[in-house]
């Protein structure tokens, strides 16, 4: 305990490491916040539920702090009923049978552009008589117009821009530049102030209800944006950081002790052992690393799990485990190896109580830097589509916005916000494992 004190000490006294902790600490927390608040089965699900699951969401939407960099003002998505109270609701019986249901709702529109699409989305109960609904829509200017009359069954939806009436009633080819322009300007320009959706429902039997939940598709969306099949990509963003971490640390980890174990048995056993790990490893360090794992991916399974497995696999006979074999030879001769095995020390007991502790200086250092390059491993195989195709990662958000020609159209949020995210993950273990060379070699100190 009072050695891990010491190295704390000597670490928090370079900056790059106390910045690189903080990294990486603040990854941790987002990680588990993930994990916490979007259970795997629930991330999946969300991840593959394609329209049908993010029907609330606009296509192609921008995040919405793009706004704070922009002069020209883009709208928000919004979504508002009558379920949750942010749509008033109003039910007046005129006798037993009939009543009438005035929803309205207010907002205020301080924007340049217009929306990409209004739905209104109903849900009614009744026994045989549908309700029936008339649509109204004020404009901040006093225009008052007459959107739609239409019955409504158990669950219905209108679509403003899919009316084939509206654009008559409007005078306008565009049905968002109808309800938003002024109709006397010559550049359709969206008029700015209160606008006000009103629905007045009519139900013509005894316990009979209409409630309504409008939505308006905006230019931006959320912290992170949309893609293309509607997903908010703040799922991705979250989820993807504990899948990166975990594919990481347990390829570093898994890697980093399996090579210095088997370089300690094999140094310590010498003959036909050492000699047998050695052509393994020289076999191993010709063979394409990322084109093994292209091709299990292509041919056999593209499981984020088995691309981790495939990945210790290879990367345990690398050529750290030679470095480590250098180390052992001068370690192996040492006088209190000669000690142990005149008291009796068995084989096991020295490789892993005298020859592997000697190493943890070297180990630790190398295993936190690594930890980013495998990081970056698991992002470059889902770039390639080779990624677990259930899981939301980073490295697939990059896959989907290049297969959707995202950068050519201007969509640059959908790759940088993922990109941001890897090289900060990269800054943080690379600025930790540093310092934390400087700390276990003391010739580094001065540099």
């Amino acid at each position: 305990m009072n050695a891990l004190k010491h190295t704390f000490r000597d670490l928090i006294r370079y900056p790059s490491a106390v910045l690189g902790l903080l990294i990486i600490v603040g990854l941790l927390i987002v990680a588990v916040y993930a994990l916490v608040t979007i259970p795997y089965d629930e991330a999946v699900r969300l991840w593959r539920g394609g329209e049908d699951v993010w029907y609330l969401n606009p296509k192609y939407a921008a995040p919405s702090w793009v706004n704070f960099f922009s002069l020209k003002k883009a709208p928000v998505s919004f979504v508002v009923n009558t379920a949750d109270g942010t749509m008033s609701k109003t039910v007046t019986p005129s006798n037993e049978d009939i009543s009438t249901t005035d929803i309205k709702y207010s907002f205020d529109y301080q924007y340049d552009t217009f929306p990409q699409e209004m739905i209104l989305y109903y849900t009614a109960t009744f026994k045989d008589k549908l309700p029936f609904a008339s649509v109204l829509w004020t404009t901040p200017d006093g225009r008052k117009i007459k959107i739609a009359n239409m019955a409504v069954d158990r669950r219905t939806t209108y679509r403003f821009s899919q009316d084939p009436k509206l654009p008559k009633t409007l005078k306008s080819n565009d049905v968002m530049e109808g309800l938003f322009a002024d109709p006397k300007a010559e550049t359709p320009t969206p008029v700015k102030g209160i606008y006000t959706l009103e629905i007045i429902g009519t139900t013509f039997e005894s316990g009979s209800t209409l409630d309504a939940q409008y939505v308006s598709h905006g230019e931006l969306y959320g912290m992170a944006g949309t893609d293309k099949y509607r997903r908010d990509l703040m799922l991705p963003l979250l989820y993807g950081t504990p899948i990166a971490l975990a594919f990481g640390l347990l390829a570093a980890i898994g890697t980093a002790v399996l090579t210095m174990s088997i370089a300690a048995i094999g140094t310590w056993h010498g003959g036909w052992v050492d000699g047998l790990i050695q052509r393994i490893t020289e076999i191993n360090l010709v063979l394409p690393f990322l084109a093994i794992l292209i091709m299990v991916g292509t041919f056999y399974s593209r499981s984020i799990w088995l691309m981790l497995g495939v990945t210790i696999v290879l990367g345990i006979f690398g050529a750290t485990i030679k470095t480590y074999r250098a180390v052992f030879l001068q370690s192996k001769e040492s006088s209190y190896i000669e000690a142990a095995r005149a008291y009796g020390a068995s084989n096991s007991r020295i490789i892993f109580n005298y020859l592997i502790p000697r190493m943890i200086p070297l180990l630790i250092p190398a295993l936190v830097s690594s930890v980013a390059a495998f990081v970056f491993l698991e992002a470059s195989l889902a770039v390639l589509g080779l990624g677990d195709p259930v899981l939301p990662t980073w490295g697939k958000v990059i896959n989907d916005a290049f297969t959707d020609g995202a950068l050519y159209q201007g969509r640059y949020y959908w790759v940088l916000q993922p990109a941001m995210l890897l090289m900060l993950t990269g800054l943080g273990f690379a600025m930790l494992g540093f310092a934390l060379d400087r700390v276990f070699n003391p010739k580094l100190r001065d540099m």
